[in-house]
């Protein structure tokens, strides 16, 4: 093996590190990316750190930290170009430079327009060696709530069903506690956890009387984990576009929450949840708006956990990144209420899904699936 292939192999090792540290601050980072640092010299690790979250130091400067003076002439891998602005913290890129590191690998560039290669261009400007590429495939599925809203704009939207095998979600009269079991509700209190936003409609609040709060004891994470989660709940988001949820409802007890709505806003909300104003041509909310304005608010990932009206309009609009759907093994009959509102006339106007996960979970299913652009069906 030449001394450049046993270079990239050590290089994916260390990046492979990297991400794995990142991937502690799954629950925490919002709006921030989820990045991770290691610090080699002389073939061993001499400095480890992760983002937790927002407002506190990134990866590279617990690395350092860890390092101290073992960082100069060391190596760095980062799961994300180091910024060069200034932000809530100083430039990761500047405390790489007074550090002494003589190279720096990065997974992929910054697409923050604030950095934008332009912290590798400071290391590089400082003499230092720097690579960008290494493992990047992984950390841009890492990070793809963050990378979808400063590329276009937008956050990830992912769905979260629960279903039948006959393809059901709640039976005629709307009763549909438990569909799934344990197992299947524990992973979806970390879907819950790791969205910046979980949104539902005024059918699903008003029928189960729902919160769709994080359960910590629901969770199945450590103690430690399970802290960080709590620290940081995410956004509640109504679409109620007639306003039908009275403000006495579980769900406004249960924290803050924004609502998007139709409506001129009624007196009874100014000390009430705040509202948004999102009508769209049709008389209902604009999903597309709402999405652009919760990423202007710097929301990365939005899990959406409605009924089949709701769903199937974010899916009709084409507004879905990922479905997660949970199949529980037995039947609710054909009287009971489909998995998305979504009439389709033609086999050729049925939406083509790339599965890309099936997993037990539990005594159940799930499945993840993403559309297919139709241009590459």
């Amino acid at each position: 093996m030449t001394a450049s292939a046993q270079q990239a192999v050590l290089d994916a090792h260390y990046m492979a590190r990297a991400l794995e540290l990142a991937r502690r601050g799954h629950y925490t980072t919002h709006p921030n990316p989820r990045v991770g640092c290691v610090i080699v010299r002389d073939g061993q690790i001499v400095g480890e750190g992760w983002h937790i979250r927002a407002g506190e130091p990134h990866a590279e400067v617990h690395a350092l930290r860890a390092a101290g003076d073992n960082a100069r002439g060391a190596t760095a891998y980062v799961t994300l170009e180091p910024c060069s602005h200034h932000g809530r913290t100083p430039p990761c890129a500047d405390a790489l430079v007074n550090a002494g590191v003589a190279r720096v690998v990065a997974a992929m560039q910054d697409p923050n327009p604030e950095v934008a290669g332009r912290g590798l261009q400071r290391l590089a400007q400082a003499g230092i060696a720097t690579e960008s590429g290494v493992l990047e495939g992984e950390a841009r599925t890492l990070n793809e709530g963050f990378l979808k809203r400063m590329e276009h704009g937008l956050p990830f939207v992912r769905v979260k069903l629960a279903m039948s095998l006959d393809g059901r979600t709640a039976m005629e009269s709307g009763e549909s506690q438990w569909i799934t079991g344990p197992a299947a509700r524990s992973a979806v209190q970390r879907l819950r956890a790791q969205a910046s936003v979980v949104l539902t409609g005024a059918d699903t609040v008003l029928a189960d009387n729902a919160r769709l709060t994080v359960r910590a004891d629901e969770l199945g994470l450590d103690a430690e984990q399970t802290a960080l989660v709590m620290s940081r709940p995410p956004l509640r988001v109504l679409v109620d576009g007639r306003l039908r949820v009275p403000l006495d409802a579980a769900f406004f007890k249960a924290g803050p929450a924004l609502v998007a709505t139709c409506m001129a806003v009624e007196e009874q909300y100014a000390n009430g949840p705040e509202c948004m104003i999102v009508a769209g041509d049709d008389g209902q909310v604009d999903l597309h708006r709402l999405l652009v304005e919760l990423a202007n608010r710097g929301v990365n990932e939005v899990l959406v956990e409605a009924g089949p009206r709701l769903a199937g309009a974010f899916a009709r609009q084409g507004l879905v990144d990922e479905f997660q759907i949970f199949i529980a093994g037995k039947f609710l009959g054909s009287s009971a209420r489909p998995l998305l509102d979504w009439p389709l006339a033609q086999m050729k106007d049925a939406p083509q899904l790339k599965i890309t996960e099936i997993r037990a979970v539990g005594d159940d299913w799930r499945v993840i699936a993403v559309p297919v652009p139709p241009a590459s069906v």
